[in-house]
């Protein structure tokens, strides 16, 4: 019996406007006859895959390659795409930290990527919250999977992306917990002597993020103006220091200082200035504010410790540098300052992030709203 022949193949318009192109030919391992197709946004296009798979099949090799797995393409997207984006170093670091984490190693990993099903996405989720992972993380670890497959879809690979069809995870918002203003006080008294105490005092009089203190540069301070200005953010990045400006324009923002900041901040670069004397040419001119003892810049991790040192001396527990934030948005809505004011000096996008943070009040807050009112209506 003669051996049979392998088809040319054939191409069609299907109903969607994609061309499907179709070959047929004898796998020369089982002697089977079988068929591939391609496809193509054009005629020409996918007569050209066509072509590369008839010649893929002359040369005795398999007609196409084995299917992406989610994990694979994961893989390729993140040495890709990812890193060819513009997103923010801390951005690149994370997504690329969830993807081998939850995804890639996973069973959504091993799945097939063109075989890949929207109740495989919710199977993920529930998956991810049976890890005990919290609902930020959950929606992220989505948001991951879900922007890959969109370049995925843009190359031809899947039709549709299934993560699409699947509601995004809902975070369960949560009020900021603060502390009051006079256990700030004792904190900071607690932290007197530590080498970051400044750091920390400038964190809880305006509300900075540590990584937004920890890039601050003397020419970000004006101070004969007496304000700063925040235009950049300092983290670590697959262990490096990278300093990054802020997300989002609000985040870009001009902050008043208190006379008594003015005063410590002086004070401060004098002996800056002393230390850069004593370290000589050992010392790197980065001009932080907050430098080492050799001029270069502060991990923002050391603004945590002091802050968790400070709290553990006055016996104050779970409490972190994003505390003080906290306790100053709340100080200053509580004392009557307009929510857009603390939105603007908190660097929030909109002033629903600031009501939805901060909605609380404190109970002599509560109390002394409704006394008031209380007397105006001559109660």
């Amino acid at each position: 019996m003669g051996k049979r022949a392998n088809g040319e193949g054939s191409v069609r318009q299907r109903a969607n406007g994609r061309w499907e192109g179709r070959v047929s030919y004898v796998d020369p391992a089982t002697d089977e006859r079988r068929s591939v197709s391609v496809y193509g946004a054009t005629d020409a296009e996918c007569r050209k895959e066509l072509k590369k798979v008839r010649q893929r099949i002359d040369e005795g090799k398999p007609a196409k390659d084995a299917p992406d797995t989610v994990a694979s393409w994961l893989k390729r997207w993140r040495e890709s795409s990812l890193a060819a984006s513009d997103r923010k170093a801390t951005t690149k670091a994370l997504y690329g930290l969830l993807s081998r984490k939850h995804l890639e190693g996973t069973s959504i990993g091993d799945s097939r990527l063109d075989k890949l099903k929207p109740s495989d996405v919710e199977k993920l989720i529930v998956e991810l919250r049976a890890a005990k992972l919290s609902d930020s993380t959950v929606r992220q670890v989505y948001t991951v999977l879900r922007q890959a497959l969109d370049v995925a879809v843009r190359d031809g690979l899947p039709a549709v992306n299934p993560a699409a069809k699947v509601k995004r995870p809902a975070v369960a918002r949560k009020e900021a917990v603060y502390l009051a203003a006079t256990d700030v006080a004792r904190l900071l008294a607690a932290a007197k002597g530590l080498r970051y105490y400044l750091a920390v005092l400038l964190m809880a009089a305006t509300g900075l993020r540590r990584g937004e203190v920890a890039g601050l540069r003397w020419r970000d301070i004006d101070l004969a103006k007496g304000e700063m200005t925040v235009r950049h953010t300092l983290s670590r990045v697959d262990g490096e220091l990278v300093l990054t400006e802020p997300k989002t324009d609000r985040s870009r923002r001009r902050i008043p200082l208190h006379s008594g900041l003015v005063t410590q901040l002086k004070a401060h670069r004098k002996r800056q200035v002393a230390e850069q004397l004593a370290a000589g040419n050992q010392w790197t001119d980065t001009g932080a504010v907050f430098a080492t003892e050799f001029g270069t810049m502060c991990d923002p991790r050391n603004l945590l410790r002091t802050v968790e040192i400070a709290a553990a001396k006055i016996g104050l527990e779970g409490v972190g540098a994003h505390s003080l934030r906290h306790s100053a948005a709340v100080a200053w809505l509580e004392s009557g300052v307009h929510i857009k004011a603390a939105a603007d000096l908190l660097g929030h996008s909109s002033i629903s992030i600031t009501g939805d943070l901060y909605g609380h009040t404190s109970d002599d807050a509560a109390r002394a709203a409704v006394d008031g009112l209380g007397s105006a209506l001559g109660l």
